[in-house]
């Protein structure tokens, strides 16, 4: 403007030095480092400029350079940038949220951009009337929010209900960014719950039938987050009606990412019995039989994870057999890429096989005792303790304890009752006592007497010496149940095993003093400890018995 009858210069004498510098260097990008010394000087001139053509030269020449070159930056870096970010110029926001998001992938720039104050601008920006400037915004939020000590700062500091409303842009790329961030908030239990308060669960769930298969597995895996808490699985039972139904129809979604996700949100939503039954009366059943056959793994996770979860409840149990799954969870038993898929698939065979004889019978027609007698001495501990509570509980039916027995499956349980592994130790010597109950040949008892390892009375020594009450019990219970058998040969193997006998007098004594009188208290390990020595007592009854 004139003054004086002059003009005064469009550019002061230190911008244009910058100008001229920073066009230098632009022309020798490859091998210039912006970052710092007098590239960085000559931008943070322009950024710091009350002139808006060079702040915006600034902002766009940070933004270029920022997308081919992301490092970790110091203060002195980020400073003209947040500094850009706060200008009222729509240009400026948007070059400048676009280099704020591109160096918010660097995990210690993330820290330093919260630290720095850069989130209330960029929350502001998101309320901005422009989509580009919504969408950049939104981009660097979904970045900050990857880092576990920005999550809970992003939570408190404001941005979920903005993020919520552009979740429902009509634009695709702000919807994507908003959807990917919300995402990103749901990883902790507090977080989850601001993001409930905000009013992102309805939004969340209309989106699962977005046409973009972005929105879709950002949505769906959200809501699987969320719906890990019991607290909100009971809020979106009561309000999303047809939650259910979305998710079981991402399950023929085109994108495999999707169809797993989907599989893994129904997975936690059936923690509750509600969701369990809602899912096979809404057909989820054939779906998910389709995603259990896939040769994807993460598919054949998140489907058997399902599964399991959905066949704890017992009217589930027939459905899913007379939906074809037996078949293929026998085959997924021998699964090695993978010890969870084993475990999900025996935990569910056990779960079918819980209350009813029909559907124990099915089981076992089917192959999976067989199955599991291949395998499970070579399985994984957690794999061997779900096989052995199985056999455990097939082994309750009168029906089919003859032939399990005659499928020599005490051959297994037998060294199994000296696992290192507490639980696969109690559950194999279980399926032992259960087996022992109720026969009429104990024949494969007798057979297995010494052999392998030590065999039945190796194993009965061990448990009646044991410092565990519960092996105790189950020793003493299942010899209860041999001599009760009034197998003649049987019995004559029992009563001349001097260790077993010496452990059984030993227990029967337990409460006595040298008297003969009950010392047993009514708060010691009573009930347990009471039922071994009755048991105890009871087993030289019926040994006294024999001998006469």
């Amino acid at each position: 403007r004139p003054r004086n009858g002059l003009y005064e210069p469009l550019l002061q004498e230190s911008e244009r030095e910058a100008v001229a510098v920073l066009l230098e260097y632009l022309e020798h990008r490859d091998e210039t480092n912006f970052f710092e010394g007098e590239p960085l000087h000559s931008l943070s001139t322009l950024a710091f400029s009350d002139k808006v053509e060079l702040q915006r030269s600034a902002a766009l020449a940070f933004a270029e350079i920022t997308e081919k070159d992301v490092r970790e930056v110091d203060r002195e870096t980020m400073e003209p940038i947040m500094f850009l970010l706060q200008s009222p110029d729509v240009e400026v926001q948007r070059a400048a949220s676009a280099a704020l998001g591109n160096l918010a992938v660097d995990s210690e720039n993330k820290l330093l951009i919260v630290q720095m104050g850069g989130l209330e601008p960029l929350i502001r920006q998101m309320l901005s009337p422009n989509v580009e400037v919504q969408c950049n915004a939104v981009g660097c939020i979904t970045n900050l929010a990857t880092h576990d000590e920005n999550k809970s700062k992003i939570a408190r500091s404001g941005a979920l209900v903005p993020l919520t409303r552009l979740a429902r842009s009509k634009d695709m790329r702000v919807q994507r960014n908003a959807t990917g961030a919300l995402l990103n908030m749901t990883h902790s239990d507090e977080n989850r719950q601001q993001l409930v308060n905000a009013g992102a669960i309805p939004v969340l769930v209309g989106l699962l039938n977005s046409p973009d298969t972005d929105v879709q597995y950002y949505c769906t895996t959200a809501l699987s987050n969320i719906a890990v808490d019991g607290f909100n699985r009971k809020k979106l039972a009561s309000t999303e009606t047809r939650l259910v139904q979305s998710l079981i129809g991402l399950m023929d979604s085109t994108s495999l990412k999707v169809q797993c996700q989907a599989a893994l949100a129904l997975r936690n939503l059936a923690s509750d019995e509600k969701y369990q039954l809602e899912i096979v009366r809404s057909k989820g059943l054939p779906p998910l039989l389709r995603l259990l056959q896939s040769s994807f793994l993460p598919l054949i996770l998140s489907s058997v994870a399902c599964i399991r979860n959905i066949s704890i409840h017992p009217l589930n149990e027939s459905p899913i057999i007379d939906a074809g799954f037996l078949q293929p969870l026998i085959q997924l038993l021998a699964y090695e890429e993978n010890e969870e898929i084993q475990c999900h698939a025996i935990s569910t065979l056990r779960n079918l096989a819980a209350s009813s004889e029909k559907n124990k019978r099915a089981i076992v027609d089917a192959g999976a005792v067989e199955r599991v007698k291949e395998l499970v001495l070579n399985v994984p501990l957690g794999v061997q303790s779900e096989m052995t509570a199985c056999v455990a509980v097939l082994a309750l039916s009168d029906e089919l304890k003859p032939r399990l027995l005659q499928m020599g499956i005490c051959q297994v349980l037998i060294p199994l009752t000296s696992s290192r592994s507490t639980e696969v130790r109690g559950n194999s010597a279980a399926a032992l006592g259960n087996l022992s109950s109720k026969i009429h040949d104990y024949t494969p008892f007798i057979r297995v007497w010494t052999e392998p390892d030590g065999g039945l009375q190796g194993y009965l020594e061990d448990f009646l010496n044991s410092e565990d009450k519960t092996f105790q019990h189950i020793a003493i219970w299942t010899i209860v149940q041999f001599l009760e058998g009034k197998d003649l040969q049987l019995r004559k193997i029992i009563s001349s095993s001097s260790k077993i006998v010496s452990a059984i007098n030993r227990l029967a004594e337990i409460g006595s003093n040298s008297d003969g009188e009950e010392q047993l208290s009514a708060d010691e390990d009573d009930t347990n400890e009471g039922d071994i020595v009755a048991l105890a007592r009871k087993t030289c009854e019926l040994l006294a018995q024999a001998d006469v």
